[in-house]
């Protein structure tokens, strides 16, 4: 389960470099930091629930901040 960590920051990465790429500076930073949380996760050899857990507490939070963002702060 660990490597998934590491291939979730390799796929940040890319797309962190990707929005540096097309100039979307504060999308790249975020990509970048995730990049780094995701990877240092990869390296802790934590157990397998914990990283069960850490994924859907990830997932909950980044699909809550897009509903959020979406529905409140984007303009129609």
């Amino acid at each position: 389960m660990d490597r998934m960590f590491r291939v979730l920051g390799f796929w940040t990465l890319a797309i962190g470099l990707m929005s540096l790429a097309g100039g979307m500076i504060p999308m790249a930073l975020i990509f970048f930091f995730q990049t780094a949380v995701f990877v240092i996760l990869g390296y802790m050899r934590l157990s397998e629930r914990t990283y069960m857990l850490l994924f859907w507490g990830y997932m909950i939070l980044s699909f809550g901040g897009f509903t959020y963002w979406s529905f409140f702060k984007m303009s129609v």
